[in-house]
C-alpha cells in the first residue's frame, strides 16, 4: 500500500499557497514563461492552463522547461516516493542517486534492476516523464549547482566531482538547465545567499543538507552513537563521523547540527571528487532527509496510542546505512543479543580485519572535531570470509552463517544493495540458514529505507507497543499495525523509544 497520488487541484492549491512542504515532491512547469519551479516559488501563482504537473525535474526539462532562477527547484530535498513504493522506477532513482549510471552506465542500471537497456528506458519514460540518462543529467545538474553556490571549488573540480565527463558537457549542461554559465550561477548566488556555504577546513568539502522540518536529528545521532562501532565511527548528540569505502576509495565524513534552519552541515573527504555525489545520497539516507515527517506524524498521530509519542518526537526519522553489505553483517552479529555486545563483536571483527587508512589516502585531511575522525574501514566481505572465523565469539551457529553470507557475497553468488525488490532480497537473504524474516526485515528498514516494516517479535519493540496501550504479542501487534501501513517501520521507532529499554533487544536494532 501507498499513499494516493495528489490531484491537480491539490497540487495547484500547494503552489497558491506556495507550501514548502511539497518542495521536492513535484515540478511545476509554466507554459507561458517556459520555466519549471518548486511548489513554493514565490513567483506570480499562474493560471491553471498554463500548468503542468511532473514528477521530476528531469520530465520538466525533457519538455522543454528551464529552471526558474528564482526559486531553483534543485535546491530541495529529494523525493520520499522513492522510498514508499517497491516499484522498478523507484529502485532505479535510488541507484542513479547512488552514482550507478556514471559508473556502470545505463546497461549496468538496467541489469541491476533487471531488464534490458531499452525497456528500462521506456518504463521510466512512460511512468516519469524521463529515461536514466536524463535522469542522471538531471542530478548531475543539481549536484553541480549545489557545489558551485556552496563550495570555493575550480569549475574544473566541480565538473568532475558532480560526474560530467567533461567541462564542455558541464558547461552546456548548466547553460541549457539554468540558462546561466557557472560563473554566472555561483555569482548570483552569491548576491543572493541561500546559506548552503559554509566555511571548511583547508582540504575538506563543507554543504549543507537541506531537509522537510520537523527532523528528529538528536534521535538519529542518539541511534547512532548507541550502535558506533569504535574505529570506525565516533558520534555524540550533535555529531557523527566515520570512515566508510566509496566507489574510488576510502573517504571520511562528520555530519553536524547546524544553526541553519533545516539543514545539516556535512563535512567531507574523498578519495575522488567523482565520489562526492554518491557520499552525499548516502548520508541523506543514512539521516533519512528525504522524508514526509509531516505525512507519517498525521498518520500515526490519528491513533491515540501514538498521539503523544509523535507530539513529543516529530519528526521522526529512520536511519538508513552507508553501505548495504555492511549493514547485513551489522543486523547479523545483532542477532539474539544486545546492542551493546553487538557493538563489541564488530568491533573486535573491525580491528582483526578492517583495514587502516591515512590521511594521504584521500584528496584532503579530516576537518577538526571534538574527537578524532575514525580512520578505520568496516571489512569486505572477502576479509570476514577469511578472518572472521579467528575473531568473532558467541554461538557456532550465528558465526557459521556470518561466514557462509561473506563467502557469497565475496564470490557473487550474493548482492545486497539498496536498488533491490524488497521482495526479492526477503527471499535472497532468508535462504540462508541462520536468517529468519526479522534481520530480512531489519536490513530492509536499513538498506532500502522500506517504510512499511513491522518487527512484531522483537522483544523490545513488543515491550514499547506495551507501554503506550497496543497489543504485545507478536500476531496480536502484527494485526493492530495495520491501520499505520505505510508507515510501520516508523511507528517501530516510536514503539523502541517507548521500551524501558529501548535499544537492549534480544534481537538488536544493529
Amino acid at each position: 500500500m501507498t499513499p494516493r497520488q495528489l490531484s491537480f487541484d491539490e497540487r495547484y492549491r500547494a503552489i497558491q499557497a506556495r507550501d514548502a512542504r511539497f518542495d521536492g515532491q513535484f515540478i511545476t512547469a509554466v507554459r507561458s514563461t517556459g520555466v519549471y519551479c518548486r511548489p513554493s516559488c514565490p513567483a506570480r501563482t499562474p493560471k491553471p492552463e498554463n500548468v503542468t504537473f511532473y514528477a521530476t525535474s528531469a520530465a520538466a526539462h525533457e519538455a522543454g522547461y528551464r529552471a526558474c532562477k528564482r526559486c531553483l527547484p534543485e535546491a530541495v530535498p529529494g523525493t520520499p516516493a522513492w522510498n514508499l513504493s517497491n516499484d522498478v522506477a523507484s529502485r532505479a532513482m535510488r541507484l542513479i542517486a547512488d552514482g550507478v549510471v556514471e559508473r556502470e552506465g545505463v546497461p549496468g542500471l538496467a541489469s541491476r534492476l533487471g531488464y534490458s537497456s531499452r525497456h528500462l528506458t521506456r518504463l521510466l519514460s512512460n511512468e516519469l516523464g524521463a529515461g536514466p540518462l536524463a535522469l542522471a543529467r538531471a542530478h548531475r545538474a543539481q549536484t553541480a549547482r549545489t557545489l558551485l553556490t556552496a563550495t570555493e571549488l575550480p569549475l574544473a573540480d566541480v565538473a568532475f566531482a558532480a560526474g560530467f565527463s567533461s567541462i564542455r558537457q558541464f558547461n552546456d549542461t548548466i547553460a541549457e538547465v539554468f540558462q546561466l554559465t557557472p560563473t554566472e550561477l555561483r555569482a548570483r548566488q552569491r548576491r543572493h545567499p541561500r546559506g548552503e556555504a559554509e566555511i571548511a577546513e583547508p582540504g575538506t568539502i563543507s554543504l549543507s543538507l537541506p531537509y522537510r522540518a520537523p527532523l528528529d536529528a538528536a534521535g538519529v545521532f542518539s541511534w547512532l552513537r548507541a550502535r558506533a562501532i569504535p574505529g570506525i565511527e565516533v558520534a555524540d548528540e550533535h555529531r557523527y563521523s566515520r570512515a566508510i569505502t566509496l566507489p574510488s576509495g576510502p573517504a571520511t565524513f562528520t555530519v553536524a547540527s547546524t544553526d541553519a534552519s533545516g539543514t545539516l552541515g556535512l563535512t567531507a573527504r574523498v578519495s575522488a571528487l567523482r565520489d562526492l555525489p554518491t557520499l552525499v545520497a548516502r548520508v541523506r539516507r543514512l539521516f533519512d532527509l528525504d522524508a514526509d515527517p509531516l505525512a507519517v506524524d498525521a498518520a500515526l498521530a490519528s491513533h491515540p496510542a501514538l498521539a503523544e509519542s509523535v507530539r513529543t518526537t516529530p519528526g521522526i526519522r529512520l536511519p538508513g546505512a552507508v553501505d548495504a553489505e555492511e549493514m547485513l553483517f551489522r543486523a547479523l552479529a545483532g542477532q539474539q543479543i544486545t546492542v551493546a555486545a553487538a557493538r563489541t563483536q564488530l568491533a573486535r571483527l573491525a580491528q582483526a580485519a578492517g583495514d587502516v587508512i591515512t590521511p594521504a589516502s584521500t584528496e584532503a585531511a579530516p576537518a577538526r572535531t571534538s574527537e578524532a575522525v575514525p580512520m578505520r574501514l568496516f571489512p569486505t566481505a572477502a576479509q570476514i570470509a577469511e578472518r572472521g572465523r579467528q575473531v568473532l565469539a558467541g554461538p557456532r551457529a550465528r558465526i557459521e552463517t556470518m561466514l557462509t553470507v561473506a563467502d557469497a557475497i565475496a564470490n557473487g553468488r550474493l548482492r545486497v544493495t539498496l536498488g533491490d525488490d524488497a521482495r526479492e532480497q526477503h527471499t535472497a537473504l532468508t535462504a540462508f540458514r541462520g536468517i529468519g524474516d526479522w534481520t530480512a526485515g531489519y536490513v530492509s528498514m536499513r538498506v532500502l529505507g522500506n517504510p512499511d516494516v513491522i518487527l512484531s517479535g522483537d522483544v523490545a519493540l513488543r515491550a514499547g507497543a506495551r507501554a503506550l496501550g497496543l497489543p504485545d504479542a507478536p500476531r496480536e501487534l502484527l494485526a493492530a499495525s495495520a491501520p499505520f501501513a505505510p508507515w510501520r517501520s516508523y511507528l517501530s521507532l516510536h514503539l523502541w523509544r517507548a521500551a524501558a529499554t529501548p535499544v537492549t533487544s534480544t534481537k538488536a536494532a544493529s
